[in-house]
């Protein structure tokens, strides 16, 4: 019989204003995109190398029971992400871009 509740330290790690998992470069967004469109932990270990299943199993879990508080950081990194696109793209006109490159190629010797 267990005497004391056990007690599991979620694997993530905040780096650069990033949830990172296990001590990878691989990000929470990424787990749970994986999983949201149906990919099992074993699936996602596997296409991501450097995770350990246990800490993906982890991961998904946390997930499960804090949904609110991940879904609530994940539309923080989509409004962060957006913000950055769109000065990005005010400083770096994306229209003709194709046609600028291709023109760049014909210009080489």
């Amino acid at each position: 019989m267990i005497e004391s509740t056990p007690t599991q330290v979620v694997p993530l790690t905040y780096l650069d204003g990033v949830l990172r998992v296990g001590g990878t470069r691989v990000t929470l967004d990424t787990v749970v995109s994986a999983f949201e469109q149906g990919a099992t932990a074993e699936e996602i270990a596997q296409q991501y190398s450097s995770l350990n299943l246990a800490d993906v199993y982890a991961v998904i879990g946390y997930y499960l029971q804090n949904r609110v508080e991940v879904e609530q950081y994940l539309r923080e990194r989509r409004r962060q992400a957006n913000d950055v696109r769109k000065q990005n793209e005010a400083k770096f006109n994306p229209e003709g871009v194709r046609a600028r490159l291709l023109a760049r190629r014909t210009e080489m010797p």
